[in-house]
């Protein structure tokens, strides 16, 4: 399958809350790193995610990939994303973004691992969280990256 053409069937199935076709578009050992929720690793775990936390939180998922790139092992893509939020606190809330997601692809052409690169203040904001629950939030990543031994030269 053409990655752009997986790319669609992937958004498709995330759009459709259908966490089973959402797995079936990656590798038995998948992950999927989404910046909200941490890492899933396997396909039952992917399928999980769509299932119990997306469809928890937000409904009326749009995913709009585009600029798709590939060489068969690495591809990337930007994006647009937008839902609206079911969670009590700040139910009925439209919320759209935009990133660019990397995704790793196995030998069966199957998506291995999926990371992205958002803004996630952007998401907070729309939502009405407080500046002071931002500025935690944004400290914690921060301190995560610190951290990690890839960045240890950059410090």
């Amino acid at each position: 399958m053409d990655f752009s053409d997986l790319l669609k069937r992937f958004t498709a199935a995330v759009e459709a809350g259908d966490g089973r076709a959402t797995a079936t578009c990656f590798t038995e050992d998948a992950v999927y790193h989404d910046y909200i929720y941490g890492a899933f690793k396997g396909r039952e775990a992917i399928r999980n995610m769509v299932e119990d936390y997306f469809s928890r939180d937000a409904k009326d998922y749009k995913w709009e990939m585009f600029d798709p790139v590939s060489d068969d092992k690495i591809g990337y893509a930007s994006y647009r994303f937008s839902f609206t939020s079911t969670m009590p606190r700040f139910a009925g809330k439209r919320v759209v973004m935009e990133g660019i997601c990397r995704f790793e692809i196995g030998k069966d052409g199957l998506l291995r691992k999926y990371s992205e690169s958002v803004n996630g203040g952007i998401a907070m904001s729309q939502l009405g969280v407080r500046p002071e629950k931002m500025a935690d939030v944004f400290a914690r990543l921060a301190e995560k990256l610190r951290t990690r031994k890839d960045f240890k030269d950059h410090l």
